[in-house]
């Protein structure tokens, strides 16, 4: 879909000689510019000829010559070859699921454009925001999306309107994350009545094939089919490479739907072919995970298998988190239908490992913003009234000084109320700036404290899922086949290895209670935090992994309340956790100190150490970045010392009040 809507302005951009207008390999094109060194327009519009053709066949081979004219266009000074240089950069690396480096192109190319207020620039700009609201739709950044697809429409409805079906299209793809049909609908309409109206029949597929697909995500496979029969004529005339790889896709979840499986499988092995000859990372893992569900539906155990390594694969080497996710989740599958439980087990918590990771790092800022901006909508209406009241007193002020200047001659009494109404002023202005700084900082503390709470909420709740649901059903297992022991006659070998998988499902359950532990331990919340703290010091030391000592002073009877009790246990249990993932240490301490006014923490090791330019403040990791998050909320402050061969010692003081 972006490819498309990007092309459409390309043959206008650099005014194209004859030849531009004809469709020619890429081999033809490479001979000419090898004829042709020399740096000058003729050779930036071949550069330019050769990155179209490439982006309509095979984007992989078109970088070098996108780089080229970003440089020759430079050198000439040619605006509209710069700008048009790094939208198509934007668009290489958007294709190929990079979208930071996406992201740095975009901010690039919106620099030059706003040098340019020509019409071709203004597309470029319509373009481009479409392309980048793109990418913000497949991070899950909803609010910039809508705001870039917007924008886009804004320009486009003005300069060129047939465009504007893409755009809708992209509308109804947000608004389909946000789960809301009768926008997804809308927007579906107004796209394909906007495609009718350019009589483009690529584009009038493509916006029928997305109005299919969003029928069969709310669940309505019979209207989906019905729009399936009717795009079918126009994706075998067009012959477009997109509409043709989604129409096999939607046409693999009808024939799913229907339990015609080999028509299924079909269907989804075309589409995802199709994915791979284009080059699109993103589709091709989006897709092997049906055609994996759909092969263990029918039974094709063993093609699953390979299939769902594939998806593992490709998405480790994409680094696509999501892909990873619906692989852990059908090896569980696989495994648990070939009665592999220790391995069905072992994925499928890798899965809820990397969905709390997913949800940790993507989703649960995004969740908890209706609820922060609700808590923060009425303190930024306190600053705007603040504001708005300083904007009426400085016009007051400057009324006032007109009129004195007026009397100046006549009245030095006026002139004096004056002065000390001046200075009046300036005091409640003070006043003033120092009331939005307190609400600027109690805003932040709450949005702060939301985080905190929503992450521990989050713990709590796969803690408990954990501990009863599966741990449940794990140990009604093991009772039924324990029962199943008693009653059956077996020979030794049998027994053993009964014996064996027994032991397996105990090692199981322990390892299911020990990640129950560490997300929310019962300790903490029976016992306080003292006695949480030594045993999962006592723990760690069991483990043979790492010597944990743990001394604590002024903590025996003292209360300290439960969200500082949690912060400081997930402080030391991620110290503890750097400590044996990176220090090679063998010793470490554990300390704690309580005072009226503040508690301190102090946890040393006998690792490898770190040059000191390495401290807290340059560190880049997540778990840093929580603890650093933890001692800021309490107002605290964080003291590193360490050195290569001599250990590590982290000292953290926390406000009690």
């Amino acid at each position: 879909m972006k490819k498309i809507l990007l092309l459409l302005l390309l043959n206008s951009l650099l005014h194209y000689q004859n030849i531009n207008a004809q469709t020619r390999t890429l081999d033809s094109i490479k001979a000419e510019l090898r004829k042709h060194p020399q740096h000058d327009t003729t050779r930036l519009n071949m550069l330019v000829d050769y990155v179209l053709s490439a982006v309509n066949t095979n984007t992989s081979q078109a970088l070098p010559f996108m780089q080229e004219v970003v440089s020759i266009s430079k050198e000439l000074n040619h605006q509209r070859g710069i700008e048009l240089g790094y939208i198509y950069l934007q668009l290489y690396f958007s294709d190929r699921g990079d979208f930071a480096e996406a992201k740095r192109y975009t901010d690039t190319a919106i620099y030059y454009l706003a040098q340019d207020t020509s019409r071709y620039a203004q597309r470029n700009l319509a373009y481009l925001l479409y392309n980048h609201a793109g990418d913000n739709l497949k991070l899950g950044n909803y609010d910039e999306a809508i705001e870039n697809y917007t924008k886009a429409a804004a320009v486009l409805e003005k300069i060129e309107p047939e465009s504007l079906a893409s755009v809708y299209s992209g509308l109804a793809e947000v608004y389909n994350e946000l789960n809301q049909p009768e926008k997804i609908f809308e927007y579906d309409r107004k796209a394909i009545a906007e495609a009718e109206k350019s009589g483009e029949k690529a584009s009038i597929a493509r916006r029928k094939l997305n109005y299919a697909t969003h029928y069969i995500q709310q669940g309505n496979f019979a209207e989906a089919e019905a729009i399936l029969h009717q795009t079918e004529p126009l994706v075998t005339e067009t012959k477009d490479a997109i509409s043709q790889a989604l129409f096999y896709q939607i046409q693999g979840q009808i024939h799913q739907n229907k339990k015609q499986y080999p028509q299924a499988i079909a269907s989804f092995n075309a589409a995802y072919k199709m994915g791979v000859e284009n080059d699109d990372k993103y589709q091709q893992i989006a897709l092997l995970n049906p055609l994996v569900n759909t092969l263990i539906e029918a039974g094709k155990i063993q093609e699953a298998q390979s299939m769902n390594d594939t998806l593992l694969q490709k998405s480790l080497l994409y680094n696509m988190r999501f892909g990873r996710k619906n692989a852990y989740e059908n090896a569980s599958k696989l495994f648990l239908l070939n009665k592999d439980y220790f391995n069905a087990y072992k994925y499928l918590a890798l899965k809820m490992q990397l969905a709390d990771s997913i949800s940790s790092d993507e989703v649960k800022e995004k969740a908890n913003k209706i609820e922060i901006r609700f808590k923060v909508a009425q303190k930024d209406r306190e600053i705007k009234a603040l504001q708005a009241e300083k904007e009426l007193q400085q016009l007051q002020l400057r009324q006032k000084s007109t009129l004195n200047y007026i009397l100046i001659g006549s009245a030095l009494a006026i002139i004096l109320i004056s002065l000390l109404t001046y200075r009046n002023y300036k005091q409640r202005q003070k006043i003033h700036q120092q009331r939005i700084g307190e609400l600027e900082t109690e805003k932040q503390l709450m949005a702060t404290e939301a985080i905190l709470k929503g992450e521990e909420q989050e713990r709590s709740r796969l803690a408990k899922d954990l501990h009863d649901g599966l741990g449940g059903m794990l140990s009604g297992v093991k009772y039924s086949l324990n029962n199943m022991k008693e009653n059956m006659v077996m020979t030794s070998d049998d027994a053993n290895t009964f014996e064996h998988n027994i032991h397996l499902l105990n090692n199981s359950i322990n390892e299911m209670r020990r990640v129950a532990h560490n997300l929310m331990p019962e300790a903490l919340l029976k016992f306080g935090l003292n006695e949480a703290l030594n045993d999962y010091c006592a723990e760690t030391s069991k483990s043979g992994i790492l010597k944990v000592s743990y001394m604590s002073f002024g903590l025996k009877d003292k209360t300290i309340e439960r969200s500082l009790s949690i912060t400081v246990y997930r402080i030391v249990q991620e110290l503890l956790y750097n400590i044996t993932k990176h220090a090679n240490a063998t010793q470490a301490i554990v300390q704690l100190s309580a005072s009226e006014t503040q508690l301190t923490i102090t946890v040393e090791d006998n690792g490898i150490g770190f040059q000191k330019e390495n401290t807290l403040p340059t560190a880049s990791g997540i778990g840093w970045k929580n603890i650093q998050s933890r001692v800021d909320y309490y107002k605290g402050n964080i003291s590193i010392n360490s050195s290569p061969e001599k250990g590590t010692s982290v000292f953290i003081e926390l406000n009690l009040i």
